[in-house]
């Protein structure tokens, strides 16, 4: 099973669109998963119809339209891996240890909010991964999405993917 991972995407204020590259890899995915910060309701219509599967939240800068459609946290059994999705998980210090306390029910979890490229695991287990922005790179030098595998109830391949400069 392939994931496609991608998070604060800001549309419109950060980009017009999505970037090309991250668009052509909706179509491989079987699920999409997008960790909150649309600002606007056509990137998640865009993203549902495109999408064979999507699994997503929203983020502190979602209004209301989103958020009637999005939850805050969003759970599912992928290929036998235990797959949470949620925006904001605090600060960097302690985080491992504050989301294997908050999620001890999952063996992933995404994240999103700080634009940061993100994969730790916590000593309980729980790998945690934010797939940083495609469209709003803020201190990073690259926008960013990720992909990842599951096979055998494991996450595989899991790979940064750097967007050109726009």
């Amino acid at each position: 099973m392939r994931l496609l991972l991608m998070s604060d995407t800001h549309l419109p204020k950060r980009a017009k669109q999505l970037p090309e590259p991250l668009l052509e890899e909706i179509p491989r995915a079987d699920v999409v998963v997008h960790a909150g910060d649309w600002v606007d309701t056509d990137t998640l219509d865009l993203l549902e119809s495109r999408s064979r599967r999507l699994l997503a939240v929203y983020g502190n800068n979602d209004g209301a339209a989103l958020r009637a459609r999005l939850p805050e946290v969003a759970r599912a059994e992928l290929g036998g891996l235990r797959l949470g999705v949620v925006h904001e998980t605090g600060a960097a210090q302690g985080r491992e240890k504050r989301c294997a306390a908050r999620f001890p029910d999952l063996d992933v979890l995404v994240f999103g909010h700080s634009h940061i490229p993100w994969d730790t695991t916590a000593p309980t287990g729980l790998r945690l991964l934010n797939p940083g922005s495609p469209t709003d790179r803020r201190r990073q030098p690259h926008c960013t999405y990720m992909t990842a595998a599951i096979t055998g109830g494991r996450l595989s391949e899991v790979d940064f993917h750097r967007l050109p400069p726009r």
